[in-house]
């Protein structure tokens, strides 16, 4: 592709992303177009329709998660505080948007495989926690994973947010959850 074809692909994803973030699902594509400076035909030229341009910016999360989340793993330190880096990492990243297009059967497989690679990755990730102590031995590994799917894959998710928080703090093996005592 040419410098000056991916640079406005570039620019139309990115722009798209913007306007989801700011105005919901519902932004069409001449809003898009018009917003990126650029015709509708090159918006179309690039993104056959709205489907292809949303899946495009699924994969290319996946992908920038799923590179920065293999050089946390790659860190020699505890495993507890690579899950919480990526945690972070996931902070701002559309993956609502992700999750809603992997939820459906996507028309593109890569987005299927990109997620597969990232739950094998906190997987491993999760279990080493584990087997350090510093996370939770009672909940299976995959589970984690569900879990913290429900923490960074919702709108407007944090990694500072409540449900975040506390989600972590139970998973926590030095921040054990305090048991409301039950009067007698």
């Amino acid at each position: 592709m040419r410098a000056d074809a991916q640079r406005n692909r570039e620019l139309i994803a990115a722009t798209a992303l913007d306007l989801f973030a700011r105005h919901g699902a519902g932004v069409s594509m001449d809003e898009i177009a018009r917003a990126a400076g650029l015709g509708v035909g090159t918006l179309y030229r690039h993104f056959p329709d709205r489907q292809a341009l949303l899946e495009s910016i699924a994969a290319d999360t996946l992908r920038r998660l799923l590179t920065s989340s293999h050089a946390e793993a790659a860190k020699e330190i505890p495993r507890w505080q690579v899950l919480l880096q990526i945690v972070e990492n996931c902070a701002g990243l559309p993956l609502a948007l992700v999750k809603s297009l992997t939820d459906e059967t996507p028309a593109d497989p890569q987005l299927s495989e990109l997620v597969r690679e990232l739950d094998v990755l906190f997987e491993q990730v999760v279990e080493r926690a584990q087997e350090e102590k510093t996370l939770r031995r009672d909940i299976p590994a995959h589970e984690v994973v569900r879990l913290l799917n429900v923490a960074v894959c919702r709108p407007g998710a944090r990694a500072d947010d409540h449900l975040t928080t506390v989600m972590l703090d139970g998973l926590s093996t030095s921040n054990p959850v305090r048991r409301i005592q039950q009067p007698d």
